[in-house]
């Protein structure tokens, strides 16, 4: 997948940031049969940016680990159902969402769960370009649905089930 990164902390290149988003796209392409030039952009930021655009978006006025705006509403009806699959625009072109992720609160989570902070944002990444591709967690069954698929393609990258232990997201 062609991802679109702007980093505003330098923390996240320090972390290897653009490394962890090709690897967490790429195991969703490849789970969704997506073609490679599928698009979205990710906003690397800390707490102080990311509780500014959850207080505009979401009237949540608090950091938060990871947003996302997927660009077409995909989601289905029905709870646990599976969201409508992304299509191509007119010119050929398919474009997921935008993500914003901050480090502060994605460090303090990966510390609380002792887990090593490139798989908690890993796991974010996952959980965002999901938000992307229509699926939630709102309803019970379409939790139970994305946390799946979530643990899924995070084992098939070799990494541990996020909700076996803590629930940070």
């Amino acid at each position: 997948m062609d991802a679109d990164i702007l980093i505003e902390d330098a923390r996240w290149s320090a972390l290897g940031l653009e490394a962890i988003v090709s690897r967490a796209s790429g195991a969703v392409a490849a789970r969704f049969d997506l073609p490679g030039d599928a698009g979205f952009s990710v906003l690397a930021c800390d707490d102080a940016r990311i509780a500014v655009l959850n207080a505009e978006f979401r009237d949540k006025p608090q950091p938060t680990n990871v947003l996302s705006w997927p660009e077409a509403e995909l989601a289905a009806e029905d709870e646990g159902a599976r969201p409508a699959p992304p299509e191509a625009d007119v010119m050929g072109e398919m474009f997921l969402g935008d993500i914003a992720i901050a480090y502060d609160t994605c460090a303090r989570e990966a510390t609380e769960a002792g887990k090593p902070l490139t798989d908690h944002v890993t796991h974010l990444i996952v959980h965002g370009l999901l938000h992307l591709l229509g699926f939630d967690h709102l309803r019970d069954g379409d939790a139970t649905l994305m946390e799946g698929l979530e643990t899924e393609i995070l084992g098939n990258l070799g990494l541990a089930d996020p909700y076996s232990e803590n629930r940070a997201i």
